[in-house]
């Protein structure tokens, strides 16, 4: 059920699975198993349902069985904004791991349903080409990569391998709450569409996934200390790569927010963070409110025409003044 190119990937890396005991997880668990892929895994608790016990205590009992590490998170209690909320939690706990046991890969079990779902609420916002293709099998982060392997497959196959296997795997009630807006699109309109037409959808997200390629120009994101930098090619790319960017440290821009980028060459995003072109790079840094300045800093700044906005967070750190000087000469 593996593509070629992602089993190969697998098989030579370090890998952490993000589990829930769930239908997709579940089954990832068992087809990685199937391909002697190794890897271990982590689960987080929310506490808000009385199966979340069971669900740990099947995760604890697949990696005594199957020679794996468990790790378990006990969630601090959300009170609002809850998906959001879990969703910073689970990766927070699924970085710092890989951070501390220096896993290559994140495996996430998104599937072809979960791709179409998020395809249909960013064309409902508003979004383009790249916007509405952003769920990919292979997305580099900052220290990981963070892959799908059953992006190509369907709940459907999902389910038919774990009951064609006699795996247990458990159901989460909350699935089906349409209070959660992607319940909602799942329910009403993604999973009928997925019924009539499932070959055709996974054709299209094919030639999107091409067409994507050609109006992205893929670019290796550098840093220093906590400036990022990489070279500008088209508009269009860099919002990508900014977008990428940022999510990788954990803010997820706003559609506002990418808009303005579109027309601005500086922008303050989410008030921690700036954006700015300097010559031929884009370059990302904290944002701090200024300062006073020496008058020898400020003729500095004018001669290589820093970014005003960018100038405080510069005096604060003379290494990353010093690295950015010297790139920009």
């Amino acid at each position: 059920m593996l593509k070629e190119s992602s089993k190969e990937l697998l098989q030579n890396s370090t890998n952490l699975l993000a589990f829930s005991a769930g239908v997709d997880s579940t089954a990832l668990f068992f087809i990685l198993e199937d391909n002697n892929i190794i890897f271990d895994i982590a689960i987080v608790d929310y506490g808000v349902r009385e199966a979340s016990k069971e669900e740990v205590a099947y995760a604890k009992e697949l990696a005594r069985k199957y020679n794996k590490v468990c790790y378990v998170k006990n969630a601090p209690t959300i009170h609002t904004n809850f998906e959001a909320q879990a969703r910073k939690v689970r990766y927070s706990f699924f970085e710092e791991l890989i951070k501390q046991k220096h896993y290559d890969n994140l495996l996430t079990a998104h599937h072809l349903g979960d791709r179409f779902e998020w395809f249909l609420m960013q064309f409902c916002k508003g979004a383009g080409c790249i916007e509405l293709n952003s769920m990919k099998e292979i997305e580099l982060r900052k220290h990981y990569k963070l892959i799908r392997p059953l992006l190509n497959l369907d709940k459907e196959d999902l389910l038919n391998y774990l009951k064609s296997n006699n795996i247990k795997y458990f159901v989460d009630a909350s699935n089906e709450d349409e209070r959660y807006k992607r319940n909602n699109f799942r329910k009403h309109h993604a999973n009928p569409l997925l019924r009539k037409y499932k070959d055709g959808i996974r054709k299209s997200f094919e030639y999107l996934d091409k067409d994507k390629n050609e109006l992205i120009n893929e670019q290796k994101i550098k840093s220093f200390k906590e400036l990022a930098y990489f070279k500008t090619t088209s508009r269009r790319s860099d919002i990508y790569h900014i977008d990428r960017y940022l999510k990788s440290i954990g803010h997820i821009m706003s559609a506002s927010e990418r808009q303005q980028l579109s027309t601005q060459k500086t922008l303050i995003i989410g008030r921690k963070y700036l954006v700015t072109q300097l010559n031929e790079y884009i370059v990302i840094a904290p944002y701090i409110k200024s300062t006073h300045f020496s008058k020898e800093f400020k003729e500095k700044m004018r001669k290589l025409k820093i970014e005003p906005k960018l100038r405080a967070y510069l005096a604060s750190d003379k290494d990353v003044e010093l690295f950015l000087s010297r790139l920009l000469v």
